[in-house]
């Protein structure tokens, strides 16, 4: 009888072993049939700052490319017309509006994105994806008390990202270094980082105090320690061996990011490349110091399409082009002095970055969140050009539909039909966002409810949208907006009002004490 028994137990052992491996063996054909997915995420460049979207003073080669043998979306926005907001909405497919605490943050924030939601890693991790995050992150670190000398947590690995190799903020932000997975990077524990917001450490130089010491020039904001010459926002001290060099800034991502690559080929992998580009303090490599006649802003738009291409040139060497897609988009549109003397607006020539449209960062004019969005996938997508209402709050749901998830969110349509180029429906209306304020998108139409407020940022330059009334604006006819049609079009206002106010509720006001009238 004993016999008998470890007879069948031996049978039943050996058939379960062959089914698991099975099982095994199925789900590693099903994660190595997904395709690998990047998203190139570059910071406040504009619309008109790529050849593919009209500029012919800057050349942009590699992203045209991208461009020209993919999907180049006209109408294609971030949510926000600044960087958080904006990268908040498309890691969580959530409009930023509806997090309190979604504004442009300090470097010792702490993490916005709860541990707890969605996330694009999250999801795809779920599908069998390996997740890494090298470049900016800027969406907050830790519990709002950091200390830089030990693991820094959470942070990007507790949303889902596997591998993360960031700066924490903006690169005119302290601190000033490379947080490798909740680590920083090359840091001497005998030198202790000390980073402060409200007040300086004793000693310790700063751009206000001492201006013999600065290689670049602060206009208006930063003015707190200097790094490397440049006087930036916040104070610091400490931390000599970790300090990141700027000017080597975009090549250490571009190597993290072909590393990252090298180390995830053999299976499926989603890629956040968020590059620093071209936002301030323009600090381009001597190499492209001078290429594009422009000044520094120019020489890092140049400086971030090569790394591009450099980038898409090792996917290609590595057989993985045919089996990547390739999002390419900006957090925000353009801004020309954002703080420092660099000559951005003296050198800028015939260049429009804000393309046909009005505004620019920081605006509710339509340049400060239309930016260039190009989907690419070698073989797979038709090179064409699309007018479909396309966000980048959408892509969290377009890419589960991708890998076949059921995870969605409520602000985050799925479109990846038209992503793929397949049909050219895209949104039915969108909420827009600049520093808490909302406008409304719905077919050629875009609403600007009144705000109060300067209609003009004096410090860089740009048309805000503020105004006492509402401002409507048929698109399809004045990309421009210079031509206010609520006189003549209340039928249309109304319309579009209630249609704002039902998705965005009647206390979007914010910073407007205008009553609806």
């Amino acid at each position: 009888m004993k016999k008998t028994l470890l007879f069948f137990a031996l049978i039943l052992s050996i058939i379960l072993t062959s089914c698991t491996g099975k099982i095994e063996n199925q789900t590693k054909e099903q994660a190595s049939s997904l395709p690998n997915i990047v998203i190139i995420y570059l910071d406040d460049l504009g619309y008109g700052d790529v050849g593919a979207y009209g500029a012919t003073e800057l050349k942009t080669p590699n992203i045209d490319k991208l461009a020209n043998g993919g999907i180049r979306f006209t109408n294609g926005y971030a949510t926000s017309a600044t960087c958080t907001p904006s990268r908040y909405a498309l890691l969580t497919g959530v409009y930023p509006w509806r997090n309190k605490n979604a504004k442009i943050l300090p470097g010792t924030a702490p993490l916005l994105i709860d541990t707890a939601q969605i996330t694009i890693p999250k999801m795809l991790k779920t599908k069998g994806y390996h997740t890494g995050i090298v470049g900016k992150w800027h969406l907050g670190l830790g519990s709002g008390n950091v200390n830089w000398n030990h693991q820094i947590s959470p942070g990007p690995n507790e949303v889902g990202f596997d591998d993360a190799y960031i700066m924490a903020a903006t690169q005119d932000r302290v601190p000033t270094v490379y947080i490798d997975n909740g680590k920083v990077a090359n840091l001497d524990p005998t030198d202790s980082i000390l980073v402060d917001y409200q007040q300086n450490f004793e000693g310790e130089p700063t751009g206000k105090d001492n201006p013999e010491l600065l290689t670049m020039k602060w206009h208006h904001g930063h003015n707190n320690s200097i790094v490397n010459g440049i006087p930036r926002i916040g104070f610091m001290k400490g931390g000599k061996a970790a300090l990141w060099k700027d000017e080597d800034m975009a090549d250490t991502f571009l190597q993290k990011a072909i590393e990252y690559v090298d180390m995830h080929k053999k299976e499926p992998f989603f890629l956040y490349y968020a590059m620093q580009q071209p936002h301030v303090p323009r600090t381009p490599n001597p190499r492209f110091v001078g290429k594009s006649g422009l000044g520094p802003r120019g020489d890092a738009i140049v400086e971030a399409d090569w790394s591009i291409g450099e980038f898409v040139k090792k996917l290609e060497t590595e057989g993985l082009l045919e089996n990547t897609i390739i999002i390419l988009s900006s957090d925000n549109g353009p801004v020309l002095n954002d703080g420092y003397y660099d000559d951005a607006v003296e050198k800028l020539g015939n260049h429009t970055p804000w393309g046909p449209f009005r505004g620019g960062k920081y605006s509710l004019f339509e340049a400060g969140t239309r930016v260039p969005f190009i989907t690419y996938w070698k073989g797979k997508i038709e090179p064409a050009t699309s007018d479909a209402l396309v966000c980048q709050v959408d892509l969290l749901s377009s890419l589960a539909n991708l890998v076949e998830s059921n995870i969605a969110t409520e602000d985050s349509e799925a479109m990846l039909d038209v992503f793929l180029g397949k049909n050219n429906k895209g949104r039915d209306n969108l909420i827009l966002e600049a520093t808490s304020r909302t406008a409304y998108r719905e077919g050629d139409w875009v609403l600007i409810p009144p705000y109060n407020g300067a209609a003009i940022n004096k410090f860089v330059n740009i048309e805000l949208g503020n105004s006492q009334e509402f401002q409507l604006y048929n698109l399809k006819e004045d990309k421009g907006q210079e031509h206010n049609l609520v006189a003549t079009e209340k039928e249309k206002l109304d319309e579009m009002l209630q249609n704002f106010l039902k998705i965005r509720g009647e206390n979007y006001k914010n910073n407007s004490e205008l009553e609806l009238k």
